[in-house]
C-alpha cells in the first residue's frame, strides 16, 4: 500500500470515527458537507480523497480542528502497540499499578 492509499484510508476512517462520535448518519453529514451520500461512503472507505474545499466544510460540519481530524495515531498495528507499551514498561515510563488496576478493569 503506498503512502497516499495509507492516507486516504486513514482519514476516512478518522471522519468516520468523527461523524459517528457527533452521532450523525452519512446522509445528514454528506447534505452538511454538500457532497453525494456515495461519495461520502467512498471517502470514509478511503477510495477517494477529499478536495480541500471539501475538508474545509467537513471541518466545520463535525466541528473539529484540522489537528483532530488528521489524528489517527490510534490506528497503529496491534504489534506495534504492544511494543510500545512493552518499551514503555521496561524504560519505567508508565505507572505500573496503574496500567495493571486498567488492564484488570478491562478484563
Amino acid at each position: 500500500m503506498t503512502k497516499n492509499n495509507d492516507i486516504k484510508i486513514l482519514l476516512g476512517k478518522r471522519i468516520k470515527e468523527l461523524r459517528i462520535k457527533k452521532g450523525l448518519t452519512q446522509e445528514r453529514l454528506a447534505e452538511m458537507v454538500g457532497i453525494g451520500e456515495r461519495n461520502l461512503s467512498k471517502i470514509e472507505c478511503g477510495t477517494n480523497f477529499v478536495t480541500s474545499e471539501t475538508l474545509s466544510k467537513m471541518l466545520i460540519a463535525l466541528d473539529v480542528e484540522a489537528q483532530e481530524l488528521f489524528d489517527y495515531g490510534h490506528h497503529k498495528e496491534k504489534e506495534a502497540l504492544k511494543n510500545e507499551l512493552i518499551n514503555a514498561l521496561n524504560d519505567d515510563t508508565v505507572d505500573v499499578e496503574l496500567l495493571y488496576r486498567i488492564y484488570r478493569a478491562l478484563q
